[in-house]
């Protein structure tokens, strides 16, 4: 197991991860930091757990809403293939009566 030293709100903190994701873990940190920066900023210094607390929960939420996207996303994507098999079906169908209209066609002219 790995460790790596990350910095959040001007502290460092030791976290433990996955040998190989290191760099994962800093850039999610990274992240971290910039979103209590912001808390921070709107917020003033209200203690440190409660800062890390409010940027949690508007990660949690910015999580949330990406989920229910991507839901909605899964679903039409669900929808419009459906759409396309129906629509190729019917195509299908079309293409049938007209090839049985042409060799009717020919049939009597030949």
């Amino acid at each position: 197991m790995g460790t790596v030293s990350v910095e959040v709100n001007g502290r460092s903190y030791v976290v433990g991860c996955e040998d190989g994701q290191e760099a994962h873990v800093m850039a999610l940190a990274r992240q971290f930091d910039a979103q209590v920066g912001e808390v921070r900023e709107q917020v003033g210094q209200v203690g440190e757990l409660r800062l890390f607390l409010m940027a949690a929960l508007l990660t949690a939420d910015e999580l949330a809403d990406v989920r229910n996207r991507l839901a909605e996303a899964e679903a039409a994507l669900v929808r419009y293939q459906r759409d396309e098999t129906a629509a190729q079906t019917r195509a299908a169908e079309v293409l049938e009566a007209a090839a049985q209209r042409i060799e009717a066609l020919a049939s009597k002219a030949g």
